[in-house]
């Protein structure tokens, strides 16, 4: 789809169960990953969106060959219009799926835990 993909390595908020998922990603300025919970501009967020919610200290990313366990982040105000502003930039197609739905789109930044 012509942008950066990452796998999302979440564990299920009512199984438990470690759950993958393809997801495209944006840099972000603090050298993190930047994702959308869109679903396409469907009414509800992903999946993901609330295993993320349940088991925040138990997400991970694999991208470019490597697996590295992050800290997500929901941005909010001035962070999230910059954020969106720069993917929807790049991804167009983002301010679509916006339009299609009445909920605000979450922007998630994926930072590196530290060890």
């Amino acid at each position: 789809m012509g942008m950066n993909a990452l796998v999302l390595r979440t564990v299920g908020r009512k199984t438990g169960a470690e759950r993958t998922t393809p997801v495209g990603w944006f840099p972000g300025p603090d050298g993190g990953w930047l994702i959308v919970a869109s679903a396409g501009g469907s009414a509800g967020n992903p999946a993901w969106y609330y295993n993320i919610a349940a088991h925040p200290d138990k997400v991970q990313i694999e991208v470019d060959g490597r697996t590295v366990p992050v800290t997500a982040e929901q941005l909010h105000g001035t962070e999230r219009a910059q954020a969106w502003q720069q993917i929807t930039t790049a991804a167009p197609r983002f301010a679509k799926y916006q339009q299609k739905t009445d909920r605000e789109l979450p922007v998630i930044r994926l930072l590196p835990r530290s060890s």
